[in-house]
């Protein structure tokens, strides 16, 4: 493996306004019997376009390894030859992890742009007491990915500044990586594009997340929304699965531990990881720079802005020592981290 060097990217990836009206289309040149899987919450809003799928499920509301069996099971008595997910990050997560099962292809429809979930090999599959259980590591991306930004931008703009906030962690966490020589999640170092996309994903959002913000609190898909939309979702993916990931989601699995925070959306957790490493890391004027962004997006700074408003030293420890767990991804920085320096920057 010695000089390999690797990088990953969805099959194929299509964005602009109303680009739902393609779905159709799209599909049926994947394969003629689909399983749609639907959030709740726009499957009465979808309906006109999802008439041609053999079988539509709405979602039970988490990515656990009993809802990916149940769909599983439908696709297979249906005999669905792909499998397409509508909705947010647990949605697309169920999806591909039902395909992979399958061993079908993948449409992904995001209608937030939260996370960077809709492009990744990567599901993260909940217990049945809501607590994350593990990341499920899975052998293709999405075979599509069709991201609709007019009804990105008709969602609350909070998931577009958690998105935001997942992002801010990609140019950081790969940086680490390429200087450590961690590997990415090929199990190799990145390509120079990998780190390339990751820091002109940095950029896009520290330039363009205000306006964008903006924008989205009125429905206007704007050049700058668009340009963060794809930042948040395609951008942050190649960053981080062929960059690499390090302190601020590592802290962000640590958080998970607390009940206080089982509201927050997971880039307003990675958003408290990058701001904890900086801190950590001495980086007091890009710590200041990165605070004052996210007050300005919206994003949390403070503990209690995730729900954490009385912090004893047991919690926190919690948090760091999860954090900090032997083989975490914490350990990809350049220099050896401890418990007691994530406690501290708490």
């Amino acid at each position: 493996m010695s000089g390999l060097r690797g990088i990953r990217f969805p099959g194929r990836y299509i964005q602009g306004p109303d680009a739902i009206d393609q779905l159709e289309r799209l599909s049926q040149d994947i394969s003629s019997r689909a399983l749609a899987i639907v959030d709740p919450f726009v499957d009465d809003l979808l309906q006109d376009q999802l008439g041609f799928a053999t079988l539509r499920e709405p979602h039970g509301g988490n990515c656990t390894d009993l809802e990916i069996a149940r769909l599983a099971g439908c696709a297979r008595n249906a005999n669905c030859t792909q499998i397409i997910g509508l909705g947010g990050g647990k949605v697309v997560d169920t999806a591909k992890a039902v395909a992979e099962r399958l061993d079908l292809p993948t449409l992904v429809v995001p209608t937030i742009a939260a996370s960077d979930a809709p492009c990744s090999a990567l599901a993260v599959v909940y217990g049945e007491d809501g607590k994350v259980d593990r990341d499920l590591f899975l052998k293709r991306s999405p075979d599509l990915v069709l991201v609709d930004t007019q009804m990105i931008a008709n969602a609350p703009p909070r998931f577009l500044a958690a998105g935001i906030g997942d992002a801010l962690a990609t140019w950081f966490e790969a940086e680490s990586c390429r200087q450590s020589g961690a590997l990415n999640c090929l199990g190799l170092p990145g390509t120079d594009l990998s780190y390339t996309v990751a820091r002109s994903c940095f950029d896009t959002i520290t330039q363009q997340g205000p306006q964008a913000m903006l924008d989205c609190t009125t429905d206007h898909v704007s050049p700058a929304l668009e340009t963060v939309i794809e930042a948040n979702i395609l951008m942050s993916c190649i960053g981080f699965e062929s960059g690499g990931v390090a302190t601020a989601h590592a802290i962000h699995h640590g958080l998970c531990k607390l009940e206080e925070v089982h509201h927050a959306l997971h880039g307003e957790k990675v958003a408290i990881g990058v701001l904890a490493g900086l801190f950590m890391q001495g980086r007091q004027v890009e710590f200041k720079q990165i605070s004052t962004f996210c007050d300005v997006i919206g994003l949390p700074t403070k503990l209690a802005h995730i729900g954490i408003h009385a912090p004893t030293d047991d919690m926190l420890m919690r948090v760091a020592r999860r954090a900090c767990r032997p083989g975490e991804i914490i350990h990809n920085e350049p220099f050896p981290v401890t418990e007691k320096m994530v406690l501290g920057a708490l």
